[in-house]
């Protein structure tokens, strides 16, 4: 089996709603998703995949929808306020937590066409959320 790995760096913000410490004050994150595909054949080039395919395809949808937006869960009474003034969001049904991203993260991927078989968010240098099916 053949493993790769492309870390992608990206700024969000978030809360978390019915939480008792400082996450439940809006803040944001320098994050990390640090993503691993996998394939039991290498193609004709001798490769799991392209990186620069995942920079383009992965990064960009990353950059499109959570690169420097507040991920909120889409019930937050903050949300029609920052609606209002414009600012950009991405709504989970959920509570932004890192599993959750990460999660999100990972099945936005595979909905790509990626064969991906974890979905890690550096939430900070020390803490991580994993996802795997």
């Amino acid at each position: 089996m053949y493993f790769v790995t492309r870390e992608i760096e990206f700024c969000y913000g978030h809360r978390l709603l019915d939480y008792d410490g400082k996450c439940r004050y809006l803040h944001g994150h320098n994050g990390k998703a640090v993503l691993t595909f996998q394939s039991d054949v290498l193609d004709h080039r001798g490769m799991v995949l392209d990186f620069s395919d995942i920079k383009r395809v992965v990064s960009g949808w990353i950059d499109e929808n959570l690169d420097h937006r507040m991920i909120l869960n889409r019930a937050d009474p903050v949300v029609p306020l920052l609606q209002e003034f414009g600012e950009p969001l991405y709504l989970l049904d959920t509570n932004p937590t890192a599993e959750y991203i990460s999660q999100l993260i990972f099945t936005k991927t595979k909905d790509l066409g990626f064969p991906i078989v974890e979905s890690r968010l550096w939430e900070t240098p020390k803490c991580f959320a994993s996802y795997r099916e």
